[in-house]
């Protein structure tokens, strides 16, 4: 019986942290770039009380085991990199990645973070930096008499200047891309960083090594899907209760043997 309930309960906290992934889920469904992630679990180890194979006191050979499970753990969250969808903002510090690439971003300690919002900003010195004020790897510097800033599908940054006729070029935006995005470390802020299991970025130009075209005006939401999150957060639900109610019959069982009289 104590057995019974302790598989149970590793699958009522299973569904815990299932939930609590799903709750994450939703409360970014209106984050920019935010890709959701899904819990994955597997079974424990089994009490094998009798091996499939074995000859039984007829000698014959048993076709099936005899093994009882210990339960279920999670063993990952995999974030699911599909694109979202773009929305038209009009803005034209705002781009969206239509591929599989990365904004590159410089963080204070020197590293470079990857993300997938591209809500970017001018900072008091004309620097391109997100929301945070980090800025835009390679750095993207605007005049302070710039009237217009056009971002190309390749990543070319221009800015029309006062005074003069053709537009100037003020640099160009390379992304990156990861063999194994879902090994990526979510740091928050919108920011990935890289890990053992992403393997190094790969990075170019826009439109180059699969990386994806800029388009200026457009945001990425988040790929959530309302609906899908809520099924899933029912089916959990009604995943943990089966396992309290296992519980409940696993005590109940108990009490019965346990006020058992000759």
């Amino acid at each position: 019986m104590i057995k019974a309930m302790r598989t149970a309960a590793s699958g009522m906290a299973a569904q815990q942290l299932n939930v609590d992934n799903i709750a994450n889920n939703l409360a970014n469904v209106n984050t920019t770039g935010f890709k959701k992630s899904k819990v994955e679990f597997q079974d424990l180890l089994y009490k094998n009380m009798k091996q499939a194979g074995v000859s039984n006191a007829a000698g014959a050979a048993v076709p099936t085991a005899l093994e009882v499970g210990y339960g279920t753990r999670p063993v990952a969250t995999v974030r699911q990199f599909g694109v979202g969808e773009l929305s038209e903002t009009g803005n034209p510090l705002d781009m969206s990645i239509e591929g599989n690439g990365f904004f590159q971003i410089n963080m204070p300690d020197g590293t470079l973070a990857y993300t997938r919002d591209g809500s970017f900003k001018l900072s008091a010195d004309g620097q391109l930096v997100t929301s945070d004020g980090f800025t835009v790897s390679p750095e993207i510097s605007v005049p302070e008499d710039a009237e217009m800033i056009s971002v190309g599908f390749d990543g070319t940054v221009y800015a029309k200047v006062v005074g003069q006729v053709d537009p100037q070029e003020l640099g160009q935006l390379e992304l990156a891309k990861f063999i194994n995005p879902a090994g990526l470390e979510a740091i928050g802020h919108n920011l990935f960083v890289q890990s053992g299991a992403s393997g190094e970025p790969i990075t170019g130009s826009p439109s180059e090594e699969g990386l994806g075209n800029i388009n200026q005006g457009y945001l990425e939401l988040s790929n959530v899907d309302v609906v899908s999150e809520m099924v899933n957060m029912i089916v959990a639900q009604r995943a943990y209760e089966i396992n309290s109610k296992a519980i409940q019959t696993s005590d109940d069982m108990s009490s019965l043997a346990n006020n058992l009289k000759r």
